[in-house]
């Protein structure tokens, strides 16, 4: 088990080390902890790739990367869930989380807490469809993989009872989800046509009080739901009633 630490400033580092030394001065951040690059060299390294790869690797979708989300993707089959965390989490918790990483189905497999603030809570909840804004310290990311000759369910199973030890440290009433990380887990649509009370319980957990919102695009975009996934958004069966569908 291993902990890292990734951090991305969109600035000079003559910039930022008076900022770091003013509010994190027991890191002793120095230039030479540093590297200097453009911002599509940044995506590059955090998605895992040598620092002599190809930029052109970021447009191939079958690339292999040394990253942990990237070799999740890549490397076989993968089970994701998210939450976000409005309190620090306490330590006790992250024992149970130790315990949990420490089982043979947990591994290999991550949790990535992706820190939140900053100009994220600066924008209202309702000014884009993407709500999880002021009031968030961190969205936490959970992940597990394994290969095509092992048991899905037993690695499945697993990610189901990390979820489950953290439900008190994090939000609640909806427990909030990143559309993003897509978790089938939290709800999918019938078969055919859905209707707004089977999907705003899915719907509130990604989109909080935008969700009747969303619908009312979708309905007059799409009245048909022709574009769908398992959790795409429905429109108003109202809507289809009235214009005699």
């Amino acid at each position: 088990m291993a902990a890292s630490f990734s951090s991305l400033f969109l600035g000079g580092v003559d910039r930022l080390l008076p900022l770091m030394q003013e509010s994190f001065p027991e890191l002793g951040l120095t230039k030479e902890d540093c590297i200097e690059m453009s911002w599509i060299e940044s995506a590059h390294d955090l998605a895992g790739f040598n620092k002599g790869d190809p930029l052109d690797l970021l447009l191939d979708r079958n690339s292999r990367t040394n990253g942990v989300a990237g070799d999740a993707a890549t490397n076989g089959f993968f089970k994701s869930k998210s939450d976000y965390a409005k309190q620090p989490i306490p330590e006790n918790a992250f024992k149970g989380i130790y315990d949990n990483f420490n089982e043979e189905d947990g591994e290999p497999a991550f949790m990535l807490l992706v820190p939140y603030g900053g100009k994220m809570s600066e924008i209202s909840e309702s000014e884009t469809p993407y709500p999880h804004r002021a009031g968030n310290i961190y969205q936490i990311l959970y992940t597990v993989t394994w290969g095509e000759d092992e048991t899905s369910q037993s690695h499945i199973d697993w990610i189901r009872r990390l979820y489950s030890h953290m439900t008190p440290y994090v939000s609640e009433n909806p427990r909030e989800a990143y559309i993003n990380y897509r978790d089938l887990d939290i709800g999918t649509n019938n078969q055919g046509h859905t209707s707004i009370e089977q999907d705003s319980n899915r719907g509130n957990k990604y989109f909080k009080n935008n969700f009747k919102r969303l619908v009312h695009v979708k309905t007059m975009v799409d009245p048909y739901d022709f574009f769908k996934n398992e959790q795409s958004i429905p429109p108003l069966t109202s809507w289809r009633k009235k214009n005699g569908d």
